[in-house]
């Protein structure tokens, strides 16, 4: 009889915790479903660097292959703009910046390889507060890097939900063939 009590417990246990994660919602974050004509591409992202190869190997854990360089069966996700900012936003008494913030802004595109845009260019800002101390200047250096690498795996989770909206809904996306 003692030994029923903790395996039923146990058991209660398990399926209370079941219960609670997916009552609040929680999953795990599966790869983007990409457009139709998204399986072969060609990404171009101006200043290249760490949002270039943490796309690409987003991009292959969707299912798609990125080519070195464009053809007529691969579709091109161009990243024309890049650009990180630091901005002071509070200054103590002492004429001293006591907050800083840190803003990515990113502009992409996407056309399918018979040259209709799948995704008309789209401009995403992203920005990340800190607080700064005079005291510890080397901290401010690695935080700055730190929170740029932060904005920037939250970046290529944006560009990839929009990729996957424009598969799930190509009636949004204005579908124009490209200028020539």
């Amino acid at each position: 009889m003692s030994l029923k009590l903790p395996c039923l417990l146990r058991s209660a246990l398990v399926v209370a915790t079941v219960a609670l994660l997916a009552g609040c919602g929680f999953h795990l974050r599966q790869s983007a479903a990409l457009p139709a004509g998204m399986k072969k591409i060609h990404l171009t992202v101006s200043g290249g660097g760490k949002l270039e190869r943490d796309l690409t190997r987003a991009l292959e854990g969707s299912g798609a292959v990125v080519v070195d360089k464009p053809s007529a069966d691969s579709a091109e996700l161009a990243v024309t703009s890049n650009t990180f900012r630091t901005d002071s936003l509070t200054v103590s008494g002492t004429a001293r910046v006591t907050e800083y913030a840190v803003r990515y802004h990113v502009e992409f595109n996407a056309k399918a390889p018979d040259g209709t845009q799948i995704i008309p260019t789209q401009s995403v800002d992203m920005s990340r507060e800190f607080s700064y101390d005079a005291t510890n200047t080397i901290g401010t250096a690695s935080q700055t890097e730190e929170l740029q690498r932060s904005l920037i795996g939250d970046m290529v989770q944006s560009i990839l939900f929009r990729l996957q909206a424009a598969g799930a809904h190509p009636a949004l996306a204005t579908p124009t063939p490209a200028a020539q």
